[in-house]
């Protein structure tokens, strides 16, 4: 080990040791009783017992379908002499992560738990091939073999116990369009749409450094991949390795790439062989989503001319595992204004709290803040919206929740080809998949559903183009 780090580690041990002493120290009273067992043995909310992780202070209680989780109280034994917080027989609403403190003596330990509605389905198959079900959705996606009829497949379904399903199993169904199905259980009615896709309709794909899927390592990345796979589960993940090697790409009528690794571009996406095959896609017709740093793309691909890429690019990565450059903004949500654009189908649905305004990042969360947006007023020469308009031969779509005249800054944007958007980017900060849970930040973000409806609607558009 260095000099250095050893200096670190010693002083980074100093700085805990005084935490630790200024945290539990009691007014009055020099003396510290470090005694207290302050470890949760046992968790249940109506008779249902958590899986307590006690090397991630992390609570996992799964409640039937069914269940109302907004007025729980939890079952919790406590060592003798031990409080905690939240109180017993205290309701809480389980909606997102909820903190439990658990105090003894002079000694705290803090436990996240978090209580899941199980899925009210076992399984969902047709012609023997088991469904996607996508509980959070409200969806249920079968893909099926090339040469398929459509017009009557009779799916076999298996609900969880207690739980009816209309209609029924075994009941014959046209799946040429989505087919609506009523999931019952007591007064409970909760609605799912079931899709039949044929295998030869990859419209989609997920582009990434990781040579598959299972390989992606950045957290945000994988997020982002995993909702998208879950959301077209007939997509494809195609790596730049493969692109490189001379896939091809033709099929596709939109790829993604979310970017979050680093601020500048990975070699394996700048390599001659890849940008011009990523430049024969868009010329065939291709159109890309382009989210995070990978914003930076559309100059290495030429959209924009040489120089006009994002010109404000920043958010540190991880450097230490335990630690890292980002911050939690107490005080205020992260969003972003679209003006004067309410029409545009990028934000349709989007959740605003007042017209043309959205938030993606709830105050109290972790963040790191990579951005890749341009800085208008001061940079470049833009000036104004106007102006980055004729530099970039873009259309803005979106900047800071503060600016009404999206004259500051430009986070969302597209270019159009001969008519059609084939590329559109989002490069705010606030667009963030994963919440880290460090720095004290709250890993719940409450506006994550924004974020995947503005992911959902620039697909589809790119797509219906």
């Amino acid at each position: 080990m260095s000099k250095y780090k050893q200096l670190l580690k010693s002083v980074g041990f100093s700085i805990l040791c005084f935490a630790i002493l200024a945290g539990c120290k009691k007014d009055n009273n020099p003396d510290l009783d470090l005694t207290g067992n302050v470890t949760l043995s046992n968790f249940t909310i109506n008779g249902t017992v958590a899986d307590i992780d006690q090397k991630t202070n992390k609570i996992n209680v799964v409640v039937p379908f069914g269940a109302d989780i907004t007025s729980l109280v939890p079952n919790i034994d406590l060592p003798e002499g031990a409080v905690v917080s939240p109180a017993p027989g205290t309701p809480i609403n389980f909606n997102g992560l909820v903190k439990f403190r658990v105090t003894n003596k002079n000694k705290f330990r803090e436990y996240l738990a978090e209580v899941k509605v199980a899925s009210p389905f076992v399984s969902f198959k047709i012609n023997g091939t088991a469904g996607v079900i996508n509980d959070e959705e409200k969806t249920i996606t079968v893909i099926l073999q090339e040469g398929t009829v459509l017009n009557n497949l009779s799916p076999e379904i298996v609900m969880a116990s207690g739980v009816s399903i209309s209609p029924g199993s075994r009941t014959p169904r046209n799946f040429t369009n989505e087919v609506k199905y009523i999931v019952t259980k007591g007064s409970k009615n909760v609605e799912y749409s079931a899709r039949v896709i044929i295998d030869s309709e990859n419209e989609y794909a997920f582009i990434g450094v990781a040579t598959s899927r299972s390989a992606i390592t950045n957290a945000d990345e994988k997020a982002a991949a995993d909702w998208f796979f879950s959301t077209y589960p007939a997509s494809d993940y195609v790596s730049f390795q493969s692109i490189a090697n001379g896939r091809i790409m033709t099929g596709y009528k939109v790829m993604w790439w979310h970017y979050d690794t680093t601020q500048s571009l990975p070699n394996a996406a700048i390599a001659p062989a890849v940008i011009e095959a990523l430049k024969l896609y868009r010329a065939s017709g291709g159109n890309l989503l382009l989210t995070g740093f990978a914003g930076r793309y559309v100059e290495a691909l030429n959209v924009v001319p040489a120089g006009r890429g994002p010109n404000n690019v920043f958010g540190d990565m991880d450097v230490d595992p335990n630690d890292a450059n980002g911050f939690v903004e107490t005080n205020n949500d992260w969003g972003i204004s679209f003006r004067g654009r309410e029409n545009h189908p990028i934000f349709s649905g989007l959740e605003t709290y007042e017209p043309g305004k959205a938030n993606l990042l709830q105050k109290g969360t972790y963040r790191t803040n990579h951005t890749a947006w341009w800085f208008l007023p001061d940079w470049g020469g833009y000036v104004n919206a106007a102006g980055w308009r004729e530099a970039t031969g873009g259309i803005n779509l979106a900047s800071e929740s503060w600016d009404n005249e999206l004259n500051g800054r430009v986070g969302i944007a597209e270019w159009q080809t001969n008519g059609n958007a084939n590329v559109v980017i989002i490069t705010f900060g606030a667009y963030d998949w994963f919440t880290e849970t460090k720095k004290g930040g709250s890993p719940t973000n409450g506006f994550l559903k924004n974020i995947k409806t503005l992911t959902k609607n620039s697909i589809d558009y790119l797509k219906n183009f």
